[in-house]
């Protein structure tokens, strides 16, 4: 025992040397700590370039199929191929007028191609080069031999959803989604995965693993997001075909943006199963996949493969309503709400010039149309000061399952609502603005307030779709020297600065139904593109 004394007397540490040891030790853990954030960094590097280097593999063994298949077939045309609507194509397929080699090639070569400008492309699905090879037991399918493009959280047996974000690499999925199975029973072939913002957390479109996507109109311009490689991709030529996500705008946007067609369904309307969210459980704003094309009828097409008895077989929770083809072949008179801005962000000069054209058109087609409010509740009277940060980009967050509850009640009520105004206006559609044109680097993380004119769809769950009908003039970028705002404030000037320099971009309009009624969204937009197309004649 006196051992054991002596030894803790000993022990004892006078305050230098405490306070030495307690700073080595403390030196200690934090050189631990940096040591562990170096090794994870570092980590991060390796994944990313492994994930660099399999794209870069993929990218170059179909350059080398295409070649060889070129060799063996120099009679093949791929303008004449890449030159047809889906609707021609599909046709021509189902003939036996076209090969589905001829047109599988003649599309991979032509992404190839625009993936070296546009860097949109996060993956060539080699295993498209098999499917092509067994296509033929799937002729009947709507979209025989049809290549089509996919966005990255799509589900594809054996290959990433990363997301864009470095720890989902190298988890590849078990299965393809719903929407893959069900295209692939339909005759299509998926044979690229497309580019998206990090975490899709942005309507640009660019992540640390794959970089930046570019616009097919100009390279100095983003693509938009978060579907943004489906954007450029199709806008570039690449694809005939695409299929995106949207929560807040991210099928919408990157459509204007590009100069191309596309709809986001009522929630629930496609399956979702396999389609992979940043964050699962959020109910309260619903994402939902959608086609992404060159024209209205492809996206007639596409909904029209997909509503099928396979889809509502492989996910039960989908409602088995078959594509109502006589509601968007109608030619019926239709009742038009008119809504030239939401009230928090002033349009763009190209924008409003966008949708007073349209509504000229159609009034001269003899549709009803009227102009409707917008859909704030502070309508009638000034907007106080301590407001327009809160209107404009506040996010609130529930605190707690009651809170959360209220929150769900509220939308509720508001979808109630507006189902309620709509029916007071008598209308059966709304035409409003859609943000454009493209916009300059680095403003789209800056600039959350415009996303009101398509997130409120979303929210509300209201089909909505995009149509191109014009493209920016040089009367319009000088009237947006004129542009102050309708607040005049930080945001105002973030908007016009992002929009700068547009002149030739394509400039979009967008088309609203009701719940449930995303045929009579489609033929709306059918209306409105058949309409321009006539008044450019």
């Amino acid at each position: 025992m006196d051992n054991v004394n002596q030894f803790l007397q000993g022990a004892r540490l006078d305050g230098r040397t405490a306070a030495l040891l307690t700073g080595a030790a403390c030196g200690a853990g934090a050189l631990l700590a940096l040591v562990h954030q170096v090794y994870r960094h570092q980590v991060a590097k390796e994944k990313m370039q492994r994930a660099r280097n399999r794209r870069a593999d993929g990218l170059q063994r179909a350059e080398e199929a295409v070649l060889q298949y070129k060799k063996s077939r120099p009679g093949t045309d791929p303008a004449l191929i890449l030159a047809m609507s889906l609707s021609e194509l599909t046709n021509s397929l189902q003939e036996g007028l076209l090969s589905p080699e001829d047109v599988f090639y003649s599309y991979m070569e032509k992404t190839l191609d625009v993936n070296k400008d546009l860097n949109c492309c996060t993956g060539i699905l080699l295993e498209s080069f098999d499917q092509l090879t067994s296509v033929a037991s799937n002729k009947e399918g709507l979209l025989y031999g049809v290549p089509v493009s996919i966005k990255e959280n799509y589900s594809y047996k054996n290959h990433d959803c990363s997301c864009g974000v470095v720890v989902n690499l190298e988890q590849p999925a078990e299965k393809d989604s719903v929407i893959v199975e069900v295209l692939k029973r339909q005759g299509a072939i998926p044979f690229v995965k497309t580019n998206l913002p990090q975490a899709l957390l942005n309507y640009d479109c660019s992540n640390p693993i794959y970089g930046q996507s570019l616009n097919p109109h100009n390279l100095q311009k983003t693509p938009g997001g978060s579907s943004g490689g489906e954007g450029a991709l199709v806008g570039g030529g690449g694809s005939l075909l695409g299929f995106g996500s949207d929560v807040g705008g991210s099928i919408r946007i990157p459509c204007s943006f590009c100069g191309i067609c596309g709809l986001k369904p009522t929630p629930g309307r496609l399956s979702s199963l396999g389609i992979q969210p940043i964050y699962r459980g959020q109910k309260s704003v619903p994402s939902c996949p959608g086609p992404m094309a060159r024209d209205v009828d492809s996206l007639a097409l596409a909904m029209q493969a997909l509503l099928c008895d396979h889809m509502f077989s492989l996910d039960p929770t989908v409602p088995p309503i078959p594509f109502n083809k006589q509601i968007y072949q109608s030619s019926k008179p239709l009742r038009i709400g008119y809504l030239e801005s939401d009230g928090y962000t002033q349009p763009s000069p190209s924008m409003t010039r966008g949708i007073r054209e349209v509504k000229a058109l159609l009034e001269q087609a003899g549709h009803t149309v009227r102009r409707t409010h917008t859909h704030t509740r502070t309508e009638g009277g000034p907007l106080d000061p301590c407001l327009r940060p809160q209107t404009k980009h506040n996010i609130i967050l529930p605190q707690s399952v009651q809170n959360l509850w209220k929150q769900h009640a509220a939308v509720e009520d508001y979808i109630h609502e507006t189902v309620s105004e709509w029916r007071r206006l008598n209308i059966d559609v709304l035409l409003c603005p859609m943000i454009g044109p493209a916009f300059n680097f680095d403003y789209c993380g800056r600039i959350t307030s415009v996303l009101s004119y398509t997130i409120l769809y979303n929210l509300l769950t209201f089909p909505a779709g995009v149509v191109p009908v014009s493209t920016v003039t040089a009367e319009d970028e000088e009237e947006l020297r004129h542009y102050e705002g309708i607040f005049k404030d930080h945001w105002d000037k973030l908007f016009k600065q992002a929009v700068t320099g547009g002149e030739g971009l394509p400039v979009a309009v967008q088309c609203i139904a009701l719940p449930w009624q995303d045929e009579l969204c489609l033929r709306f937009m059918k209306e409105v593109e058949q309409l321009v197309k006539q008044s450019r004649k």
